[in-house]
């Protein structure tokens, strides 16, 4: 229907697709099925002759699936803010999805959610208005001792985390990132992330860019 220019539109959904779309998730989710929904959408549209062009849809077809567990999800209890952090990290898998929002959900009544959603954003602005093409930290320009504790705790957390994601074990990445709360209010309290020398300003933005990626492995907390 998407391929052939028979979407919903607004509040007309003559074709049930809505309907459609929050029944295949619920399957998945209430069965806790590892499915791929973008793999799943792909695999659907290779089931079409090719004048139907069914391949164009696909990038249409998942972002509408998967806005269709809002309610879903807000009718059970969960914070928009929470779903909205989730969703923003684009998960494919609606299991997936589901642990996620009950790792952030657990993790935004925490004490250190607050602190470290407002240094999410913090460095979201200093990135955006600054020159990130640097990822790796030079461990030698690190000359402060709260930016010589971030990145130590920084690479600590990565390094334990990794295994972790692989798991899917969401509350315990969530767990490792409040352990970090200290360390980078330590780091913008007495650290000049501007500096005019640009070795230590492009280090410590580099140090920046990958707190950043960190606070975004499970969801984007910035929008919590």
């Amino acid at each position: 229907m998407f391929a052939i220019g028979k979407m919903p539109s607004g509040e007309k959904d003559p074709f049930g697709l809505r309907r459609a779309a929050i029944g295949s998730l619920r399957i998945i989710i209430e069965r806790e099925l590892e499915l791929d929904l973008h793999q799943c959408i792909e695999a659907a549209a290779n089931g079409f002759p090719a004048a139907v062009n069914a391949a164009a849809a696909t990038d249409a077809v998942l972002p509408f699936m998967l806005e269709r567990l809002r309610r879903y999800y807000l009718d059970k209890g969960t914070a928009p803010g929470v779903f909205d952090a989730v969703l923003a990290v684009q998960p494919t898998r609606p299991w997936d999805l589901h642990k996620r929002l009950i790792a952030v959900t657990e993790f935004s009544q925490r004490p250190e959610a607050a602190s470290l959603t407002a240094a999410h954003k913090r460095i979201a602005n200093i990135l955006k208005q600054a020159d990130t093409s640097r990822n790796e930290i030079d461990a030698a320009l690190l000359q402060e001792p709260a930016e010589q504790r971030l990145a130590n705790d920084l690479r600590t957390a990565q390094h334990t985390c990794t295994p972790l994601l692989e798991a899917a074990d969401y509350p315990q990445v969530l767990n490792r990132l409040a352990g970090l709360r200290d360390s980078v209010d330590a780091f913008f309290d007495e650290v000049m992330v501007m500096s005019e020398n640009q070795q230590l300003r492009a280090n410590r933005l580099a140090l920046l860019k990958n707190l950043a990626d960190m606070f975004i492995t499970t969801a984007d907390i910035a929008r919590l």
